[in-house]
């Protein structure tokens, strides 16, 4: 077990702070998934976002979906391109060892910062506001998508199943 940064969401506010970017901080219930994470606060799971993390050899990758999709890395691999074949989900041990600063499941939706390049589905930015990982599982943040665009300059594509 690593050591989570004394408050996950305290660096993960000032972050978006530092890149003026709009939230509102949640405090819910602990949930260890997305949807459940909306639900505890009061939220359609359809307006909340999972970050999943991506390993292959050239590093990590952070894809951003709506909590109710599933990824889908054929198409993920397709939109980085050639030499992405070996693709797949980061490990806990990988997450826990390199993003110690927040609660294992708890990533943020900003590759920037982990950092991890970023990847956003399209289907993201359909909404005004998403609820989203704080950093641990008892705060979530409301914020704009396309805030998480801009400030990551994160790729928009298609990487949900279909």
């Amino acid at each position: 077990m690593h050591a989570v940064s004394p408050n996950p969401v305290e660096a993960t506010t000032k972050h978006l702070d530092e890149h003026g970017i709009a939230y509102e901080v949640v405090e819910h219930d602990r949930a260890l998934t997305a949807a459940a994470e909306a639900r505890a606060a009061g939220e359609e799971p359809a307006n909340a976002v999972k970050s999943v993390l991506l390993r292959d050899l050239e590093g990590y990758e952070l894809v951003v979906l709506q909590a109710s999709d599933r990824l889908d890395l054929k198409k993920v691999r397709e939109q980085l391109g050639e030499g992405r074949s070996e693709l797949r989900l980061a490990t806990e041990e990988e997450m826990d060892s390199d993003f110690p600063q927040f609660e294992l499941g708890a990533l943020p939706p900003l590759g920037e910062m982990l950092p991890a390049p970023e990847i956003v589905d399209r289907r993201v930015l359909d909404h005004d506001r998403v609820l989203c990982n704080g950093g641990d599982h008892t705060h979530s943040v409301l914020i704009d998508p396309s805030e998480i665009v801009r400030v990551s300059n994160a790729e928009v594509g298609d990487v949900r199943e279909d």
